[in-house]
């Protein structure tokens, strides 16, 4: 019975961590370039059973689940819809051709030298003249930050930018080919989970992209799934609720009534 109040609340612990992640992602659901989360729940491992008996060797009675958790938290890196803004700051990322498990990424630098990953296209011109976001300079093909001699500049569709009629630098686009490797770090950016950088997408022969000025990439969240993957989690939470419930009463019953000396 001690056995079943673990169950039980490990299968609570599962679906309140659920709901956080569907909670998450609905609040984000209007957040540039978020990507869904889609959790992965896994059963603890078996017990074994087996009967011993006396002068006997034991004799197996079958195996028991002892639980379930939520095993990870996985991004999916869907396309996500495009939507036109018309600031010449805004750039969405659009792919034409990506294999299977693969992605591509801006790169942005962090103020300590790191380099991060986004797909958040919402950017802006900060003090230095740069291409930021969130004021982390946005790299370009060449591992620099892209610099803008002017608020008036173009963005071409493989990346180049171009002020007053003539061509600079080149906005970096990066490939990763294992979407799992990925770990989200907050405020949209990603790092790689072994630390290191991803290679330049640019002369890459698997892929194809095209970047469009004036735009912005919109979240993958279909919220109206996720409210309905919200309530079954709802569901399967009460439901392991009562089943603990029904442990509880079955123990005060064992140990005030049953076992009551009179």
């Amino acid at each position: 019975m001690l056995r079943g109040f673990y169950t039980a609340s490990a299968g609570m612990l599962a679906q309140q961590r659920r709901t956080e992640m569907l909670s998450n992602n609905i609040a984000n659901a209007n957040t540039p370039g978020y990507k869904t989360d889609q959790a992965a729940l896994k059963a603890f491992p078996e017990m074994l059973l087996k009967r011993v008996q006396d002068n006997k060797m034991p004799q197996e009675v079958g195996s028991i689940n002892t639980g379930v958790y939520l095993q990870e938290m996985i991004p999916q890196f869907a396309q996500g819809d495009l939507r036109e803004t018309g600031l010449n700051t805004d750039i969405a990322l659009l792919e034409t051709a990506v294999p299977e498990n693969g992605t591509l990424m801006f790169g942005v630098q962090l103020p300590d030298g790191e380099v991060r990953y986004t797909r958040n296209g919402q950017f802006m011109r900060n003090e230095n003249g740069q291409l930021s976001l969130a004021g982390n300079p946005v790299l370009g093909t060449d591992g620099q930050p892209i610099a803008l001699a002017s608020d008036e500049f173009e963005i071409l569709p493989d990346g180049t930018v171009r002020v007053n009629g003539e061509a600079g630098s080149q906005i970096g686009i990066f490939f990763s080919n294992n979407t799992a490797g990925l770990v989200k770090e907050g405020n949209g950016l990603y790092r790689t989970e072994d630390g290191t950088e991803l290679g330049a997408a640019v002369g890459n022969p698997d892929v194809a992209y095209q970047l469009k000025q004036g735009f912005i990439e919109g979240s993958n969240v279909d919220v109206s799934r996720s409210y309905t993957e919200m309530m079954t989690a709802y569901r399967a939470f009460e439901a392991n609720q009562k089943v603990l419930q029904a442990y509880d009463r079955s123990m005060d019953k064992a140990v005030n009534e049953i076992g009551r000396v009179r």
